[in-house]
């Protein structure tokens, strides 16, 4: 059996969620800043394409992940708007990110948990 990079990923993505959770914190306390632009973070997709993660079929019977199986990319348009003081954050915006974070890192919490309850269970078995 190879390694086993799933702990990894999910600390990476933890660390990730970590910091975009303060920058759109710093983003709710410069909301009334003047001239203050929003800021936020490279999509953790982005970072994780640049990490070598090797797939490997072991079976005959596994998928072939060619161009056609592989996700498209979204791209999310700018929609920040700049009033008179030119301050551009927008706090309905902001708690929708901070609503993303919340679920993202429930979902990767969730994760990390059920393959601990796997990885334990073969370690007994």
């Amino acid at each position: 059996m190879g390694p086993v990079y799933l702990f990894d990923l999910a600390s990476s993505h933890a660390r990730w969620l970590s910091l975009r959770q303060a920058t759109i914190a710093g983003n709710v306390a410069n909301a009334n800043t003047p001239g203050y632009r929003a800021r936020d973070i490279e999509a953790f997709d982005k970072i994780f394409d640049n990490k070598v993660v090797p797939l490997a079929a072991t079976s005959p019977k596994h998928l072939d992940a060619g161009p056609s199986m592989r996700p498209q990319g979204t791209r999310k348009e700018n929609s920040w708007e700049v009033v008179h003081s030119g301050n551009s954050v927008s706090l309905e915006q902001e708690m929708m990110k901070a609503g993303d974070v919340n679920r993202d890192y429930s979902l990767n919490t969730a994760i990390v948990k059920s393959f601990h309850r796997m990885f334990m269970t073969s370690v007994k078995a």
